[in-house]
């Protein structure tokens, strides 16, 4: 088994966000389209959130620090 590397574990999160942004829309519609587009939107912002989060892994802790504070 090959060790664990936190910065690989982020760029997948990177590419998880640009593949939903790239999502296409199924064919539903009414209420269903409405769950799907905000489950994308919901997807989108987890997966980019991860992949800006800082990596710090020690002693086989791995912890991600998100800055959520908004800038200016």
């Amino acid at each position: 088994m090959s060790s664990f590397n936190p910065q690989e574990m982020i760029d997948r999160f990177a590419s998880r966000a640009a593949a939903v942004k790239k999502r296409t829309l199924p064919p539903v519609g009414g209420d269903e389209r409405a769950l799907f587009l905000e489950q994308a939107q919901n997807d989108f912002m987890d997966f980019a959130m991860l992949a800006d989060a800082e990596v710090q892994f020690d002693d086989g802790v791995l912890t991600l620090t998100i800055d959520l504070r908004s800038e200016g």
